[in-house]
């Protein structure tokens, strides 16, 4: 099972993230950002709640209470009815821009009533 600062690290690579600009968001050093992703430091809550949000996933994922974030995936891997991540992100940047903002809205829209 992944530690906490393994997690931060690699979050941070998957979105192609320097450390300066996550210390930077939580309002610290750099040097001290990298003491939490060498395990040098201890990681205060509230950077655990901030990185939380900043990366949209949960307190539970970075804590790993819960496994459920999708974002680093397989993406030849099958994510549904052997439809890969590679087949939905070619599918989505093959509309065109209006389609794709439509899609956003209807994405949002379902995300929203899924939480009644």
């Amino acid at each position: 099972m992944k530690s906490l600062n393994a997690i931060l690290r690699d979050l941070r690579e998957d979105h192609d993230i320097k450390q300066e600009t996550i210390a930077n968001y939580l309002g610290i050093s750099q040097q001290t950002y990298s003491n939490y992703e060498n395990g040098r430091r201890e990681i205060p809550i509230e950077a655990v709640r901030k990185l939380a949000k900043y990366y949209k996933v949960s307190t539970d994922y970075l804590l790993r209470s819960d496994t459920g974030y999708l974002g680093n995936l397989d993406m030849n891997a099958s994510y549904i009815d052997n439809i890969t991540m590679h087949d939905i992100i070619y599918d989505i940047q093959s509309l065109n821009e209006s389609d794709r903002k439509d899609l956003i809205k209807y994405l949002r829209f379902l995300h929203q009533n899924s939480d009644i």
